[in-house]
């Protein structure tokens, strides 16, 4: 069992490295991974108010079908809440990584890549994930549209025991998408995808979001024609 305060236990294939303070641990890992870090490194900055994470990859597929990545990692957040938090809470995903609890914004997804060609294979690919555990503020209501975990009733989850069910369940997701293709995984994260058949903006195309195609590239159909926005436009800078 988990306690707040307690280094994080990793699956066998993954290896965490704490840090703390202002460290970041998506910048961090970039660092690290353009460096030749090995894959599976955890880095991992838990306070008071928020878990920060970033998982650090190497894909043995061209970036395009690699960032399929981004949506493994928020079900598999989303499994690891669903498994420890209460049975009303619902969890539900941005296209382009935001994660939404009970409807509001709570956290995000990040990701960057050592290239950022589609059709070269990337050196190293991290995740990043932040949450917050409660809401910075003096002014209740002043974001009604985020929240914080606390605040939707999962103060009685650990932050420690949820990172280490988000590195398992999204390292049971990876080793599904290697092992059967993209189609589980698909099935899983339509039914988490927040927004999907409504009106939506994404760069300077705003329209209906029809769905996703095989590598989670945004099929927008505005009253023109059908956009396909490829996933690796959400790519930070490395």
């Amino acid at each position: 069992m988990s306690t707040q305060g307690a280094a994080p236990s990793f699956p066998p294939l993954l290896t965490g490295i704490a840090v703390t303070g202002a460290i970041e641990p998506f910048n961090k890992a970039r660092a690290m991974a353009a460096l030749g870090c090995d894959a599976g490194t955890v880095v991992h900055n838990i306070t008071a108010d928020r878990i920060a994470a970033a998982l650090v990859l190497a894909p043995e597929v061209p970036l395009g079908r690699a960032m399929a990545m981004l949506p493994a990692c928020g079900v598999g957040f989303q499994n690891a809440l669903g498994a420890l938090g209460p049975p009303e809470v619902a969890v539900h995903l941005d296209w382009a990584g935001g994660i939404r609890v009970n409807g509001a914004r709570c956290g995000r997804l990040r990701v960057a890549a050592g290239t950022s060609d589609p059709a070269a294979l990337p050196d190293w690919l991290v995740i990043g994930l932040e949450v917050p555990l409660v809401l910075l503020t003096d002014r209740p209501g002043e974001h009604p549209d985020e929240t914080a975990l606390y605040e939707e009733g999962c103060a009685e989850v650990e932050p420690v025991a949820l990172l280490e069910a988000w590195a398992r369940h999204t390292l049971v997701w990876i080793t599904r998408w290697e092992d059967e293709g993209t189609r589980a995984l698909h099935a899983e994260w339509r039914g988490l995808a927040w927004g999907m058949g409504e009106e939506t903006t994404q760069g300077n195309l705003t329209g209906t979001w029809l769905g996703v195609d095989e590598d989670f590239g945004m099929l927008l159909r505005d009253q023109e024609t059908t956009h396909l926005i490829p996933l690796t436009t959400v790519l930070e800078a490395a």
